[in-house]
Parts: structure tokens; C-alpha cells; sequence
């Protein structure tokens, strides 16, 4: 089969693309991978051998203005050169991991009448695959509760693929952890997050005071990844700080507690890990999306969620003592999350593409 993915925008819409392209490329198909020209994709695609089309196009702002009329325009645009290009080289099949940049491959593989997959990582769908998904042959996601926010409620749940680096990275917990302390690891997500950095920051050296065998593993983003080394040194606490970590696996294998946000690639790494977690949802994500998140895996006791605004560090000091206490609840929680693992979801969303492209050929 000759098969389309469309999977530029964030990383979150480029790593599960590429660990199904890869299973595909695996199985013997052609894949062509669809971008939108956004920078941070040329790094993400690095290793990918296969061909990469680039057709730029722009996400729509939230109110109407000239910015929102210049996007549409460049949408439509995009649409129209797709719609050229693949009928130069026409592809079986098209999956898109959704956002903006889906909209242009997506929207020309439709006027082709080339089937079209979806692939909504989130539990509320954002707004592309919500226009799409009327028209689309299957649409494929991670939450059971996806279905409640889209008209048609046949969602395949196959998982969120996950990025090949991670899946086949060492697992086994860090030499730097130090047996018998409790391990917490703390994220703030790709861009940091002062807000979360600053109160774990604080509760961390506060627990440590208190006497707490407390150790922290700590992705702070660039702009904190100093400031926060310096005050842990200063505080005395033993702690892993850097901006960010190319060995994920072993980072979670060992922890005993994640604090951490809500995104989709973040909520199906904590389950494959099977990592409890406290997630603290980003408050300002596109229609609350990542509380959604939270609270579907909070509904399978998987983790506590608690809001932003909410969290003092009075309130996470008693939380995380508590956690270190009463072992037997992250021993539940850490069941749960486990069952919640998206095992063999890049060949989950494989078999749905070409079983679309079977059915339509």
C-alpha cells in the first residue's frame, strides 16, 4: 500500500506518526510523511529514511480577526496544493494525527475520495479532527470517553503510539538513585513550567528539613534548568536536575511518584511505565483538554489530579508524605496505571489504516 501521514504541528502529532510509519514501512508499505513546514519538524524526522512532502499552513486563531481570515485562506491554499500533489502520486490511504497541519491533506485526500484515518491522542478532540471526522473512514483514539465528544461514537481505541526512541531506550532505574529513598520526578512538559518547578522546588527542600528520605529526578525546561540545580545544591537535597532527557525510560523506572502534567504522549508514557502520578493539568491548554485527560485516568484510580490553582506547598508536602506513608496506595496506583499501558498501539493504528485502504480498494 502506498499510505499518506499527516503529522506535522508539536511533537505530539510527529512521534506517534513516525512509530506507526515505521511499523508500516516495517510491513513492506510506502509511506510518504505530509508536514507543515513548522522548524521543530525537520529535527523530529531526522532518522526517517522515507519521503517527507512539506505543504506550510497555519493554525486558526480563536476569534474572528484578519489573522483568523489570513489562516483560513492559507488552509484552503493548502488544501489545494495537496489536492495537486497527490494526484501526481496518489496514495491508498491517508492517516491524520490531527491539528491544523492535518487539514490540508486531510481536506485534499477527501475531494480525492481516498479514505482518511484519524488519530485523536486526547480525550476532547480538537477542532480538526472534529471537522473531519464526519467525513473520515475510521477515527482511532486513546480515551474511551472521545466518544462522547464527537457525533460519530465509533472510536477504535488503539492507544497513542509512542515514540520509537523511548520504546527501544534503556529501562532499568538510574545508578544515581540512592535504594530506599523515595524518588519523585517531576516535569513541567516541553516549555517547563515556573508554577510547577517553583512548588515542587519548595516542598522538595521542605520534606528533606523535615528529615524526609526524599530524592528528586527534575526536568525543569531551559529557562529554570539552572536556577533550580543551584537551589536544590543549596538545599542539600539529592537530586538529577536537567532541562530535559533523552533516556525517558530509565527516568521513569525510577520513580516512585510522577508530578507531573497532563498531555496524551505524557499520560500513555506513565502508563506504559506504569508510573503513579499527581497530575497538575496545564491551565491555560485549549479548552481545559489536559483536565479531561487527567480525569479519565484519575476515574481509573491510575492518579490523583488536583488544579493549579489549587496546589499550595503546604498542600503537596502533606500529599507526597502521605504517598511515602501509605506505600500500599501508589502500590494500587501503580496497578492501575499499568493496566492502562498502550501496549502495541503503533500496531493497533497500522492495522486500522490498511484495513481502510483494503475495504476501499
Amino acid at each position: 500500500m502506498k499510505v499518506a501521514i499527516a503529522c506535522g504541528g508539536t511533537g505530539g502529532h510527529i512521534f506517534p506518526g513516525l512509530a506507526t510509519a515505521d511499523v508500516l514501512t516495517a510491513q513492506g508499505h510506502e509511506v510518504v510523511l505530509w508536514l507543515s513546514g513548522k522548524d521543530l519538524e525537520a529535527e523530529a524526522v531526522a532518522g526517517w529514511k522515507g519521503k517527507v512532502i512539506t505543504v506550510k499552513s497555519e493554525g486558526l486563531p480563536g476569534r474572528l480577526s484578519l489573522r483568523a481570515v489570513r489562516a483560513l485562506w492559507r488552509l484552503a491554499r493548502a488544501v489545494w496544493v495537496c489536492r495537486g500533489l497527490m494526484r501526481k502520486e496518489r496514495p491508498d490511504v491517508l492517516l491524520a494525527m490531527g491539528s491544523y497541519a492535518s487539514i490540508g491533506p486531510a481536506g485534499a485526500a477527501l475531494l480525492l475520495r481516498i479514505p482518511v484515518v484519524l488519530h485523536e491522542a486526547n480525550v476532547l478532540p480538537g477542532r480538526a479532527i472534529t471537522l473531519l471526522s464526519r467525513w473520515a473512514a475510521a477515527v482511532a483514539g486513546c480515551f474511551e470517553e472521545t466518544r462522547f465528544y464527537l457525533k460519530r461514537q465509533e472510536i477504535v481505541l488503539t492507544g497513542m503510539p509512542l515514540r520509537r526512541e523511548l520504546m527501544q531506550g534503556p529501562r532499568d532505574p538510574l545508578p544515581w538513585k540512592q535504594p530506599g529513598v523515595f524518588t519523585l520526578l517531576v516535569m513541567g512538559g516541553s516549555r517547563g513550567a515556573r508554577v510547577l518547578n517553583d512548588m515542587a522546588l519548595q516542598t522538595v527542600c521542605l520534606l528533606h528539613k523535615k528529615g524526609a528520605p526524599v530524592q528528586v529526578i527534575h526536568l525543569t525546561g531551559h529557562v529554570d534548568e539552572e536556577r533550580i540545580r543551584a537551589s536544590y545544591d543549596e538545599c542539600g537535597v539529592h537530586h538529577l536536575t536537567n532541562a530535559f532527557s533523552d533516556v525517558m525510560g530509565s527516568l521513569y523506572a525510577s520513580a516512585d511518584l510522577a508530578i507531573c502534567r497532563s498531555g496524551a504522549a505524557t499520560c500513555a508514557e506513565l502508563g506504559m511505565f506504569g508510573v503513579p502520578a499527581l497530575l497538575i493539568p496545564y491551565p491555560y491548554a485549549t479548552q481545559d483538554h489536559q483536565m479531561l485527560n487527567a480525569r479519565a485516568l484519575e476515574k481509573k484510580k491510575a492518579a490523583d489530579v488536583i488544579r493549579e490553582a489549587d496546589v499550595t506547598v503546604e498542600w503537596l508536602t502533606d500529599y507526597i508524605q502521605e504517598c511515602m506513608d501509605v506505600p500500599d496506595r501508589l502500590v494500587r496506583m501503580r496497578e492501575a496505571m499499568t493496566r492502562l499501558a498502550p501496549h502495541h498501539a503503533a500496531e493497533a493504528l497500522a492495522e486500522l489504516v490498511i484495513s481502510c485502504a483494503s475495504q476501499a480498494g
